[in-house]
């Protein structure tokens, strides 16, 4: 079959289920990842998506899944209809498209993506449509179709050439800037913040809550003249261990209970969560009530995820040196463990050595598994990455190789103790990998 989505007319009739169009799909664009937004605006205007209620867009190199939650939680105590897009998912593509916290059933995602087909077939020149791109649109058109009162989009990679920037943003929100695909976005935080602060509107609320934005974000808002709140000068917080407080430009709230996603980081997504709905307050008002039971209700899987029972297990899809760097945080501020097994998958464009580095002294055995895509780092190459780090087999050290997730899962399973713990970590499809066996 001639591919579908690479520029050229093809009959796609054969594509009866969510599974058909996704495997299809998967293999029809030339490109995993390409950048741009003419191709993608040419379908929007096509399917004639526009949006009344408030967007709001997240992007940042981490905590934007925690953000986008925890805005979706709180919204949905208050009444309001909520289409909340995010990627990628861990266990079914239907994740990536919830309305009201439900996520979007298969027959309706493929009578969206007939609906993207017939509107990227339906230009002189049919247009070429990356895998991101395409299921991006289905999704939000389902959003359009559905009249939500507010819209949360997450940005895939960086932001200023990511699919969801055709759509303006009424609040964006950066949530953290560090180095991550770096062959897309550049080396450097300044490189990597300039591109991210695409999202960024004139006159809209941009919102930061890197306590270090780098400079070139910061001149950008400035630049386009968007509303630029900064955390520590524009929005902070305070606390103690029973509850938290946050004072932005007008609004304060006061005696907060504590997210329920756990992890170091989580009340600076969560400041600016209530920055963006301070911004917000006059088309979308919330009550003291509303947001302190959606922060209590919050639940993202996979983002330090601690599991009931013993041994402890812990599921984060840390997979940058950034995240590790929490990720080590958050680990050492949890009880003793005798042991600790990491399950750990990665890809091969991630920064492997710093990653290593950031938590190789919490590890004491280390079940590499192989990931089912090409650009997956291989458990040999994983291997050599330790042995160059100091990681060396002893009385109290180990390093074993499995062919998936599951089979490294188990084995850590059977091996530790009690009082031991598992972290899985290193990639979405490390964590899926195990949730899908813990589901059997």
């Amino acid at each position: 079959m001639t591919s579908a989505f690479n520029g050229s007319k093809s009959n796609t009739n054969s594509l009866v289920g969510l599974a058909d169009w996704l495997a299809h799909l998967e293999n029809a664009h030339p490109k995993v990842i390409e950048l741009g937004l003419d191709r993608v605006t040419n379908v929007k205007n096509a399917l004639k998506i526009h949006f009344d209620c408030p967007v709001i867009i997240v992007g940042g190199t981490n905590g934007k899944g925690s953000t986008c939650a925890m805005l979706e939680s709180i919204l949905m105590q208050a009444g309001y209809k909520v289409g909340l897009f995010t990627s990628p998912h861990l266990i079914d593509f239907n994740e990536r498209a919830r309305i009201n916290g439900v996520s979007v059933s298969d027959d309706a995602l493929v009578g969206a993506f007939a609906e993207v087909e017939f509107a990227r077939q339906s230009a002189a020149a049919p247009v070429s449509l990356s895998y991101f791109e395409f299921t991006m649109l289905g999704c939000v058109k389902l959003f359009f179709d559905a009249k939500p009162d507010v819209v949360i989009l997450e940005v895939g990679l960086g932001g200023r050439l990511d699919a969801v920037n055709i759509f303006d943003a009424d609040v964006a929100i950066i949530t953290s800037v560090d180095i991550d695909h770096v062959e897309y976005l550049g080396s450097t935080r300044e490189a990597i913040g300039f591109e991210k602060a695409g999202i960024f509107r004139t006159g809209r609320t941009a919102i930061c809550s890197d306590p270090s934005p780098p400079q070139s974000l910061i001149d950008h808002a400035r630049e386009i003249d968007a509303d630029l709140w900064l955390f520590g000068r524009d929005f902070n917080y305070s606390g103690d261990k029973q509850q938290w407080n946050f004072a932005g430009r007008h609004q304060r709230r006061h005696s907060l209970a504590y997210p329920s996603l756990r992890g170091a980081n989580q009340l600076l997504n969560a400041s600016a969560v209530l920055a963006a709905l301070e911004a917000l307050r006059d088309r979308l008002p919330l009550g003291a009530q509303e947001v302190r039971s959606g922060l209590v209700m919050v639940d993202l899987p996979g983002r330090f995820q601690v599991l009931p029972g013993r041994p402890t297990v812990v599921l984060d899809v840390a997979h940058n040196p950034h995240a590790a760097a929490t990720l080590h945080q958050n680990l050492g501020n949890m009880g003793f463990h005798a042991y600790t097994y990491a399950v750990f998958g990665a890809m091969q464009d991630k920064d492997i050595p710093a990653i290593i580095a950031k938590l190789k002294d919490q590890i004491d055995h280390w079940c590499l598994t192989d990931l089912p895509l090409p650009r997956a780092a291989t458990t040999a190459a994983l291997e050599q990455l330790l042995e160059a780090a100091g990681v060396v087999a002893d009385n109290d050290h180990s390093i074993h190789s499995f062919e998936n997730p599951a089979a490294a899962y188990r084995y850590a399973l059977g091996s530790a103790k009690e009082n031991d713990r598992i972290v899985v970590f290193g990639s979405f499809l490390t964590v899926s990998g195990v949730m899908e066996e813990r589901k059997k």
